[in-house]
């Protein structure tokens, strides 16, 4: 069937109704929003002269949901502009309009009861052939279901957003055993290709795959901490970045979550399980999770929870956390463990894992336990919650934003391994376990000819994991590496496309780098049809030149290495954009500073939606100097009009480098002009790569020829200058900024405007480049650029807004 989704319903507008239609209406899809009528008028109403069949009442829950869903941070909208596709209404006058739409979806209270309300009304309303999912975190899909017609129950599905739908990767689909097989496979493809979204299919049970298996593991991993006598600061450190997992840790994530959320599931989980689930009693809530939530300490939506935030007496905001003792608020702490220090040196973190696991401090003995016990319950998990491995670990990575799945982290680990720490944690797996190392079996995956494969628990062999063929893998790819240095590796990815991944840390632009740049052209000039530059980093694209050989240039006043080195990242830059082949850029988080201009300066970008573009140099004392200034200003020009404007389309561009701007997503970098029309935004980071591979083919196809250089770039010489002088000036007198900001800015006005000259006139690339150079070396003489520099080198964080 050709289904096409031009336009969903979204029933109900709570924190996720309203936020899964801000992610449809970031696709293009037209929403229609709704939610239930007040009961009553109230007091600004009154006021007003409202009455009770006033749109502006009726509406008043669901206008309201929306407007602070555009207002939250992290936003749900790629740009507020996207608001508009959204329409909202309410039940009783709007729920008709259903036959209109595409595909209706179910977000309302978690109660059964209201949900088969709905359902009922919703039978009655739409078109034949409508699809209708709920997005249920936990209520059975088919009891939904139950009394609905035929063609209901054969287009309804379960269809679980991850909040915020925006961020969070994964949409389970669970479908029950009437659902037509069309609609799971056009539900998996549509959440993939569309939406953006890691689709797992789950199987209805309690929980589906992603909270069964994460509520477990952190619910687990506060009662070990407690027996540990572990405090917040020291669990979200042991549970965060440290073993591929996100910053919030554990204690973080529920406070972010919702303790109250935590614990509903948690109840759901163990009324559930009766009979079914042999750990059923670890749902039972922990005696520091209920204490809190008798005291309403819920976390951010309650003001506090295993964290609290206020204000000093210099009115600066510190994070204190939670007392487990006294349960009382306390500074937070630096956390020091001789385990993590062994692992500062490994980049990679699957090698890390080994290393945790072997600690012989309390941070050691923590991660066998809890390692051990995460394990164990996902092995037995199987075939309850999934057939097969993969699943899970596409749930668990995708839903709580872990690096690596449980099977595979036990796999860097190491099977055998593994299982002799659990046996002697009288932490014993499902017999399958044993079964397949019987046989034999190291790995729960393994990789053939570039195609990952994974234990099949039924037929006892390797079945290699389905829809790999719409993916590139560069971990899958180690045999294709065609050359490589200590920071970058040259992949033959097929067709005549070579890809060029960075390997240093934040892929940070060095020597190493720009060497595999230059390498991975004159490759491609020679042997191939195109370059790709992309990686599959969760961490960064690339966040920007390397600075710690440039300030030990400037400490030392070495201006001649400092002007080679610029020189040479400019000319790699001008290569990338005037190479024999096309070059095409796959960015994705963040591409800052120096791995913006690479951006700016590739034939075209394929760029993650979730891209967080800009040129920070300003922050650190010194201006973009590989082009990255000499590119706004020939996109500026290219945007002049005849009248007054270039100056305001200019001043746009200086202000977005003076305030080290950072895009919040691949649109805004669209609209900040760091991304052109030409440019292209995928939704699923995974299939970046492939979508730039593609790019490059169709450049080549189209007979690509290598461009000129410009010579036709527009510039407003002392003009321009003077205004954004005065401008900045003014800033400086009203202490916005300080003197050593003024200086940056003042340099930046001179560079942006093509310098000293006497009147707007073109120049050249090559002009503008030696003007940035020139620039940038006389700022990183400067005290205060060298105190940020280093500032930066000792553990500060890229200037963001």
């Amino acid at each position: 069937m050709n289904r096409s989704i031009r336009k969903v319903a979204v029933l109900g507008s709570g924190i996720m109704g309203s936020r899964i239609a801000c992610h449809f209406a970031n696709i293009g899809v037209e929403v229609l929003l709704l939610d239930i009528v007040p009961k009553e008028l109230n007091d600004a109403e009154k006021a007003k002269g409202i009455t009770n069949e006033h749109p502006a009442f009726r509406n008043r829950i669901v206008n309201d949901a929306l407007q602070q869903a555009i207002k939250a941070s992290p936003a749900p909208l790629y740009s507020p502009a996207f608001a508009s596709r959204i329409k909202t209404g309410n039940f009783d006058d709007n729920l008709a309009d259903i036959k209109n739409y595409d595909w209706v979806m179910e977000v309302v209270v978690e109660r059964l009861d209201i949900k088969k309300s709905i359902f009922e009304k919703v039978d009655a309303l739409r078109r034949p052939g409508t699809l209708v999912t709920s997005n249920t975190s936990g209520i059975p899909i088919h009891l939904m279901a139950e009394g609905r017609s035929d063609d209901f129950r054969k287009h309804f599905c379960g269809t679980h957003f991850f909040n915020p739908p925006r961020y969070l990767r994964l949409l389970e689909i669970i479908p029950t055993q009437e659902t037509d097989q069309e609609i799971v496979d056009f539900l998996m493809h549509y959440g993939d290709l569309f939406l953006g979204k890691t689709t797992v299919l789950a199987k209805d049970t309690p929980g589906f795959i992603a909270n069964r298996l994460g509520i477990y593991a952190l619910i687990q991993t506060i009662r070990v901490a407690a027996e540990m006598g572990l405090s917040v600061d020291e669990v979200d450190k042991l549970t965060g970045p440290v073993a591929g997992r996100p910053k919030s840790g554990t204690y973080r994530l529920s406070d972010v979550v919702g303790l109250d959320t935590t614990v509903h599931v948690a109840n759901n989980l163990y009324a559930s399980g009766e009979g079914k689930d042999e750990s059923r009693d670890a749902f039972v809530v922990p005696d520091v999770m209920q204490k809190l939530y008798d005291n309403k300490w819920l976390g951010d939506k309650s003001g506090q929870g295993f964290y609290k935030k206020i204000k000093d007496d210099k009115g600066k905001s510190v994070i204190l956390a939670l007392d487990f003792n006294t349960l009382e608020y306390k500074p937070s702490e630096k956390v020091k463990f001789e385990t993590l220090e062994g692992t500062k040196a490994i980049s990679d973190v699957s090698k890390r894992f080994p290393v945790l696991i072997a600690g012989r401090d309390k941070a050691g003995a923590f991660y066998r336990k809890t390692f051990s016990d995460i394990f164990r319950y996902a092995s037995l998990r199987i075939p309850e919650i999934s057939d097969e491995i993969f699943r899970i670990d596409q749930a668990i990575s995708a839903g709580f934003g872990w690096q690596y799945g449980l099977f595979e982290t036990w796999d860097a680990i190491g099977v055998q391994n593994m299982l002799s720490v659990m046996e002697g944690l009288d932490m014993k797996p499902a017999d399958w376990v044993y079964e397949m190392v019987a046989a034999g079996n190291e790995s729960f995956y393994k990789v053939e000819n570039g195609k990952r494969s994974y234990y099949d628990i039924v037929s006892k062999t390797y079945r290699k994991i389905p829809g790999q063929e719409s993916f590139i893998l560069l971990s899958n790819l180690t045999n294709n590496i065609v050359w490589k240095n200590a920071g970058a590796n040259l992949y033959d990815i097929g067709d005549g496309i070579l890809n060029l991944e960075f390997k240093s840390k934040m892929n940070t632009m060095g020597s190493e780098v720009i060497e595999g740049i230059n390498k991975g052209i004159s490759l491609a000039e020679k042997d191939f049809r195109g370059l790709v530059i992309g990686n599959e980093s969760s961490e960064a694209f690339s966040a920007g030149a390397n600075l710690a050989m440039l300030f030990m240039f400037a400490i030392e006043q070495e201006f001649d290495e400092i002007n080679m080195v610029i020189a040479q990242f400019q000319q790699t830059m001008m290569r990338a954009r005037y190479s024999a082949i096309p070059v095409v850029t796959a960015p994705h988080t963040l591409a800052l500073g120096g791995g913006c201009e690479l951006n700016l300066h590739a034939d075209k970008v394929v760029a993650h939606a979730e891209t967080y573009m800009g040129l920070v140099e300003f922050g650190v004392g010194i201006i973009p100097a590989g082009g990255g200034t000499k590119e706004m200003a020939l996109r500026c020009s290219d945007m002049y009009h005849a009248g007054d404007t270039e100056l305001n389309i200019l001043q746009t561009a200086f202000m977005n480098i003076a305030q080290a701007k950072v895009s919040t997503s691949a649109q805004e970098a669209r609209e900040m002009n760091y991304l052109e029309d030409k440019d292209q935004i995928v939704l699923n980071r995974s299939r970046l790569i492939v979508e730039a591979k593609q790019a490059a083919i169709k450049l080549a196809d189209n007979g690509y020829t290598q461009p000129k250089q410009r010579n036709d770039i527009k510039v407003q010489g002392k003009t321009g200058i003077a205004l954004f002088m005065a401008g900045i000036a003014q800033m400086r007198l009203a202490n916005y900024i300080s003197d050593h900001d003024a200086k940056i800015a003042n340099k930046l006005a001179y560079v942006i405007n093509g310098g000293d000259l006497s009147y707007a006139q073109n120049v050249t690339e090559q002009y503008l480049l030696d003007l940035e150079r020139e620039a940038f070396l006389s700022l990183c003489g400067e005290k205060k650029t060298l105190e940020r520099m280093q500032g930066l080198l000792n553990g500060g964080k890229p200037p963001r807004n």
